[in-house]
């Protein structure tokens, strides 16, 4: 595995009707959209994802936790850990979870801002979201210390 700072980081937004991939360098610290994949009640297609992951071939997977705005955790938090233990079983990646409380929220308001549909129902914004996802976890990597 590449030294901290040198890897590469998919990250995902996981939720029951969407997936949202995003990917990026943790040198430059930015990610970018990838694709959403559909769900059908939090169950993605593992072949898609299968996919993602031998196009990407990230060093470490991140996968959003979204608690609740007093920290604790809910029903989604459980899927999502469910998701990232999954794709640790199937994959044998790394895989770490990430507050992502507000990110969807923050992802709907940059398209708005950006005069873009919000019809989020149909046109998602899990894909953004995850690219906050993973921003936030380049953040905590500059923080950890060594």
């Amino acid at each position: 595995m590449p030294e901290v700072g040198q890897r590469r980081v998919l990250a995902f937004d996981f939720g029951t009707r969407r997936i949202g991939v995003a990917a990026g360098q943790e040198m430059l610290g930015t990610g970018q959209p990838v694709t959403m994949l559909p769900a059908r009640d939090g169950i993605p297609d593992w072949q898609a994802i299968g996919r993602l992951l031998e196009e990407w071939r990230p060093d470490v997977v991140v996968v959003g936790l979204p608690l609740n705005m007093d920290d604790s955790e809910n029903e989604m938090c459980a899927r999502a850990r469910k998701f990232g233990k999954r794709l640790h079983g199937r994959y044998h990646l790394p895989v770490e979870m990430v507050d992502e409380r507000l990110t969807s929220f923050e992802a709907k308001g940059d398209v708005m801002a950006g005069g873009g549909s919000r019809d989020f129902g149909r046109h998602g914004v899990d894909d953004r979201a995850a690219v906050l996802i993973l921003e936030t976890w380049f953040g905590l990597q500059e923080t950890r210390p060594d």
